[in-house]
């Protein structure tokens, strides 16, 4: 579908709006997208996906605007934790497949469950409006401009991810730099850093990887971090690091022992960190975002890199750091992470700002309760699974509405109660990063309590 949106009945020439009775409309084509018009279609609806891409795919979609892929990129959680349960990932893919086959994995899933002729490309989402009934009035231009079509719905699903609007803080004298200065949605090859003094800021998982591929390419390259963290390679005793993991935690270990084994295992596989010029962590493991990487202690360890901590100011051809070093960098890539952002919805809908909404596991605010967002998380494993069941209890909710009213409005109220819960093993630290982290198992078993609240209203 590429020529606009579906119509329904015109309820009136003065108001210009669409009535599409009880379809829902699902904002954006991406992973969670996909799999909340597939789940939706299973339950019954009809639906109708506005994806301002030509193409689908979300994040994965290297050819997209927004898409922070770049060259080299592959998951970092292995290929049965990230895969959709009802669609298992090609047993010829690797434990860590790379974005083109991700991307080939959603053409093949969508294909598969005949998504496609219920999206609409090159269509651009513009305001969302609650009306009359907890329906909404949705307003969709062309992504190449055209007018504005306003459509009626019984439901919105958001699900236009948040790893595409970058977040890029300001450090002093940053102005009068001189050199080059980009984001790390900026950065799609190699040939970017070949020949150049690079220094990377942000160690997480896109810093880390970019660092990578700078000591390859890079005349000189330096790692700028804020603080000491756990690398944890991508293979531990053998097997994918997130698969032994879950192996602790079905041997039913206590935290504090599985803490022992991680640490254990690092040292004897990784070693000490201050060897390579790291700083030691100063917080437990497991209360931060992990970091997974097998190559950045390697090339610490050849000399291609050099670690330096976080940025104090920028001065004229040069960046001068916290323990009162500088460096004279000609690239500098700011690898400091994205922030989730809903132009098209007031910040109202979602019971918070744009940046921190107040959602029922990270999905739902019960003052609005037809509205609900998939996909807005960030797992201990891969997130495909879990987002296909927020969407199976988005449309068992929105189905409970009409045939079992009594069990919706218990799920309501207890949404209402726990709002504010989070779903993690441990207190993270402190840091917007990790804002939408939850444990796997415990928001798993977190969205089946809810399932099982509405078994019955299919």
């Amino acid at each position: 579908m590429t020529d606009g949106p579906a119509t329904g009945e015109e309820t009136g020439p003065a108001t210009g709006v669409y009535d599409r009775g009880d379809a829902v409309c699902v904002i954006g084509g991406g992973s969670s997208g996909l799999a909340a018009v597939k789940n939706l279609r299973e339950h019954g609806f009809e639906v109708d996906c506005y994806e301002r891409e030509t193409g689908l795919g979300g994040a994965w979609n290297a050819g997209a605007d927004r898409s922070p892929v770049y060259a080299g990129l592959h998951l970092v959680s292995s290929r049965p934790f990230t895969q959709f349960p009802d669609f298992p990932m090609p047993d010829s893919y690797p434990d860590y497949p790379d974005h083109r086959q991700v991307l080939a994995y959603f053409e093949r899933y969508a294909d598969h469950f005949e998504l496609r002729e219920h999206v609409w490309f090159g269509t651009e989402v513009q305001s969302v409006a609650a009306t009359g009934g907890d329906r909404w009035e949705v307003t969709v231009r062309g992504t190449g401009g055209g007018p504005t079509r306003t459509l009626r719905y019984a439901a919105v699903v958001v699900a236009n991810g948040h790893l595409w609007h970058p977040h890029r803080p300001e450090y002093p004298g940053q102005e009068d730099f001189g050199g080059q200065i980009i984001h790390s949605s900026a950065y799609k090859d190699p040939s970017q850093l070949r020949g150049k003094r690079v220094l990377v800021v942000g160690g997480g998982n896109s810093g880390c990887d970019i660092a990578v591929a700078a000591a390859q390419s890079a005349d000189t390259t330096w790692h700028s971090t804020r603080r000491g963290d756990w690398l944890t390679p991508k293979y531990l005793l053998g097997r994918p690091a997130d698969q032994l993991d879950d192996l602790t935690r079905a041997l039913r270990l206590p935290l504090w022992a599985r803490r022992l084994l991680y640490r254990t295992v690092l040292r004897l596989t990784v070693g000490r960190p201050a060897r390579f010029g790291l700083r030691r962590p100063e917080h437990k493991p497991f209360t931060a975002h992990p970091v997974v990487t097998s190559q950045l202690i390697y090339h610490l360890g050849h000399g291609d890199l050099t670690p330096k901590p976080d940025v104090a100011e920028f001065q004229p051809g040069r960046v001068v750091f916290t323990d009162g070093s500088s460096v004279d960098p000609q690239l500098v890539v700011m690898a400091t992470g994205y922030r989730p952002r809903f132009d098209f919805l007031a910040d109202e809908y979602l019971g918070g700002d744009g940046e921190r909404p107040r959602l029922f596991l990270h999905m739902l605010n019960p003052a609005y309760p037809t509205l609900s967002v998939a996909g807005l998380i960030d797992p201990d494993s891969g997130q495909f699974g879990l987002v296909h069941w927020q969407t199976v209890l988005i449309a068992r909710l929105l189905r409970a509405r009409v045939e079992a009213p009594s069990r919706a409005a218990t799920l309501y109220r207890r949404a209402e109660r726990d709002i504010d819960r989070r779903y993690l093993q441990t207190r993270m630290l402190a840091s917007g990063r990790h804002r939408y982290d939850v444990g796997h198992h415990r928001y798993l078993a977190a969205l089946g309590q809810a399932l099982s609240g509405l078994e019955g209203a299919k």
